[in-house]
């Protein structure tokens, strides 16, 4: 037998593989010190068994296979089968095993880890292949037949229809915009999950304000009487995406008049200190609980940690998304006096 393998030797002490002199019965004779390591079990009771008395049971026909070939003087590589550690779990191992005279010197490493490595990143790229399924299905599928449906009812529109058509075409349209809508938010949900974050298409705008002021004009109609107080102290031009920043305001301002109440001003500032822009929207009502705030910018949650009633309850998430890919953050304050949506962002001129 190999010196190395000799159970007095220092390799055969100090090896971090399990190491094994097998008989043809398929007792071990020896075994090194890495079996109570890996396994738990001491010299003594490892040379107590046969080797298929540790064996998972779905692994005894391969290993008997295993075996045989080395009966019939053939060794054995990489060969994989899962041992009962003697707490009653069960760990990967690799073995190698060679016929040495009338037994079979044989090691194995542990490979519990690494096996649980590969599943690990098998399941992630799977999951990954099917977000990418979901946002191809979201982009094309869905976002198709509901662009003809918007599309054929402008069409309609043009047309002289009776009063009840025409209510019907205007039910119609509403629920085409807001089914594109929500598509539109869980494409960005999806994408954001999938590590391309949110799409930005950046471009010189000479009037940050009245792009500001239309998307807070078009959300207050759909909020008869509420007020809504302005303070704008910007410069420009600004490079940056002029939809998703008006999306960012749409969202805080709907926000803030659910949170808040339509019979509640609703206050938005923005300001440019040279270095960075920063926009804020406040609305008065009751303080957001601390351990709540946290949780805004979740998807799919509220302040009050139930699931959103309105929407899909990703517009907070969304919007801080938004900023974060204008290179700033979108913060929140609450107190009892008001809760505060605070937007900083680097404020870029075209170069």
């Amino acid at each position: 037998m190999d010196g190395q393998f000799q159970p007095q030797s220092v390799f055969w002490k100090v090896s971090a593989d399990l190491l094994g002199v097998n008989d043809a019965t398929g007792r071990f004779r020896h075994t090194n010190p890495a079996w109570r390591t890996v396994l738990g079990w001491s010299a003594e009771e490892v040379e107590a068994f046969r080797y298929e008395d540790l064996l998972h049971p779905d692994d005894v026909d391969r290993t008997n296979e295993a075996f045989a070939a080395l009966l019939d003087g053939r060794p054995v590589m990489l060969f994989e089968n899962r041992y009962r550690h003697k707490d009653g779990s069960y760990r990967w191992l690799s073995w190698n095993a060679v016929p040495e005279g009338d037994v079979f010197i044989c090691s194995a490493r542990d490979v519990t880890q690494s096996k649980a490595d590969a599943a690990s990143l098998r399941t992630r790229e799977e999951e990954a292949r099917l977000r990418e399924q979901f946002v191809a299905v979201l982009g094309h599928d869905l976002r198709n037949p509901l662009t003809a449906v918007s599309a054929a009812m402008r069409l309609l529109s043009r047309e002289v229809q009776s009063e009840r058509g025409t209510e019907l075409i205007r039910m119609t349209t509403e629920a085409a915009d807001r089914m594109a809508a929500l598509i539109g938010d869980v494409l960005d949900l999806a994408r954001t999950r999938l590590g391309e974050g949110i799409e930005l298409a950046r471009q010189e705008v000479a009037d940050l304000e009245a792009v500001i002021d239309k998307v807070v004009d078009e959300t207050a109609l759909s909020y008869p009487g509420i007020t809504i107080e302005r303070s704008y102290d910007l410069g420009g031009p600004y490079l940056c995406d002029p939809g998703r920043l008006g999306q960012l305001v749409s969202n805080l301002v709907s926000n803030a008049v659910t949170h808040g109440g339509t019979d509640r001003p609703i206050r938005i500032e923005a300001r440019d200190d040279g270095t960075d822009l920063h926009l804020s929207v406040a609305n008065e009502g009751e303080a957001i609980p601390e351990d709540k705030l946290p949780l805004l910018f979740e998807p799919f949650a509220r302040g009050d940690g139930r699931a959103s009633q309105n929407g899909l309850g990703l517009g907070l998430f969304i919007a801080r998304q938004i900023a974060r890919g204008h290179g700033g953050e979108l913060t929140v304050a609450s107190d009892d006096d008001r809760t505060v949506f605070a937007l900083r962002m680097p404020a870029r001129h075209p170069s």
